[in-house]
């Protein structure tokens, strides 16, 4: 187990490696004129070049590269407009738009999207695996049917779709859900649900839908086995042969899904935020997309393939857990 679990951690490392690597080499070595942007319309050479100069665009890219890992692994110091300023490891470097650290950035903006992930997710695993594994013990009936049919149906609508119409009538027309906003739960946990509920169930319930298919289709092939028919045998409860024996085999790959979902909901919840009017990690790449921010769009890249590599680590520990099978792969 500790040989699969060190494994496991050589490779996650080495992808975030990677991913350092490759964004380097897509935002800083690029065309691009960060400091003609910065500088605006009526600029002068002389500014420009001063621009470049604060920002270290004028070094040579293998020394800008070894500054940008010094800095992610013991820190380092910028110098702009004569005055010199300490960034801590892991230092993701200042913001061009605004000169704030751009960790500091990522960080306030963090827990928005732990929130949000964090309740959806809760919805959908629970939601979706019950629905599914109860039409898996009566496969092709009415309700079989029905339960495919819609989940079916429910995918095929573009999510913002779905977000935008809840919005609109439940929310502004008819207020029967809350408005949506962020309050941090150490503040007032009432709030905090308060103004969370609304994306959640949104979010939730759409996801709910391709999980409740997933465990339909797993729990079904798990039923099928020998083992449960064992222990059918012997006299246990059919709750306890379908949620003890059954479920544990069949959550197995719908864990692997859940595990990549949640870390893909962490970066890449944009529709969500930008619909529900939530200041996460997606409007904040967009919004350095638009200024053209190098560092933080680079800093958001960084922390979006830790929070992968991260959930992937943990999904392949689970994964061992519930599977033995897979350490020896």
């Amino acid at each position: 187990m500790l040989v699969y679990i060190l494994r496991r951690l050589a490779s996650a490392i080495s992808v975030v490696l990677v991913t350092i690597v490759i964004s380097f080499g897509l935002f800083f070595v690029a065309p691009s004129d960060p400091a003609g942007m910065l500088c605006g319309v009526k600029c002068t050479p002389a500014r420009v070049a001063e621009i470049e100069k604060s920002l270290g665009l004028d070094k040579p890219t293998s020394e800008q590269f070894a500054l940008y890992m010094k800095g992610l692994v013991v820190g380092r110091t910028y110098e702009s407009g004569g005055v010199t300023r300490e960034c801590p490891a892991p230092c993701l470097g200042f913001s061009f738009k605004n000169d704030q650290p751009v960790l500091g950035t990522l960080i306030a903006r963090l827990p928005v999207n732990l929130s949000l992930v964090f309740g959806a997710a809760l919805i959908f695993l629970i939601t979706g695996v019950t629905v599914g594994s109860l039409a898996a013990k009566r496969p092709g009936t009415t309700g079989d049917r029905a339960l495919v049919g819609t989940t079916l149906l429910m995918s095929s609508v573009p999510y913002y779709i779905i977000a935008i119409l809840v919005f609109l009538y439940l929310v502004i027309q008819v207020p029967i859900l809350p408005r949506p906003a962020y309050v941090s739960p150490f503040q007032n946990p009432g709030a905090w649900i308060a103004g969370m509920i609304t994306p959640w169930l949104v979010l939730g319930i759409y996801s709910s839908t391709s999980y409740a298919r997933y465990s339909r289709g797993s729990m079904i092939e798990s039923l099928s086995e020998d083992y449960v028919r064992t222990a059918r045998a012997k006299g246990l409860s059919d709750r306890r042969v379908t949620f003890v024996h059954a479920l544990r085999a069949a959550i197995t790959p719908v864990m692997t899904i859940f595990g990549l979902d949640v870390a893909g909901l962490l970066v890449s919840s944009i529709f969500t935020e930008k619909i529900f009017g939530l200041q996460g990690l997606g409007i904040t790449a967009l919004q350095s997309l638009t200024n053209y921010d190098l560092p933080l769009i680079m800093g958001t890249v960084i922390v979006g393939a830790v929070v992968l590599v991260i959930m992937n680590f943990i999904v392949d520990v689970l994964y061992s857990v519930l599977d033995p099978r897979v350490r020896l792969v």
